[in-house]
């Protein structure tokens, strides 16, 4: 089964997941926020997941970010309605950096690296990358 990522916006909502082998991460979409609860349910009808990793907003400092709350409140609205799929936080500072980054380490050109959508879908791919990558540590 899969692991899907999510960066959770107040406007838009990033999305990644794996590959059934849970080998390879990619980006899979990015969604109106207002959507996303319903847009995972049909998601879900069509490809089974093992677990939903969520982007814990924080500052630098380690203190919680003006996000926090909306994530919470989603997080907690998932674990009621669909506890047989489990969601955990995930440290996501300094992803949207990453995001840009690895725009730039591509080639994409600044009217590119400026579609706030696909910042959201690179930030969701950097998250579970990284969450990936500590369950192998």
């Amino acid at each position: 089964m899969r692991i899907l990522a999510i960066d959770y916006g107040r406007k838009r909502t990033g999305l990644a997941v794996t590959d059934p082998l849970q080998l390879i991460a990619g980006g899979l979409a990015t969604v109106p926020t207002h959507e996303l609860f319903d847009w995972l349910k049909a998601y879900m009808q069509r490809e089974p997941l093992e677990r939903i990793v969520i982007g814990e907003p924080r500052q630098p400092n380690g203190q919680p970010s003006e996000n926090w709350e909306r994530v919470q409140q989603f997080v907690n609205r998932w674990r009621k309605a669909v506890p047989d799929v489990p969601i955990e936080l995930y440290d996501e500072r300094f992803t949207s950096v990453l995001a840009h980054q690895a725009m730039i380490d591509g080639g994409l050109r600044k009217k590119a690296r400026q579609d706030k959508a696909l910042v959201d879908e690179i930030s969701a791919t950097i998250i579970l990358q990284d969450f990936m990558r500590s369950r192998k540590l």
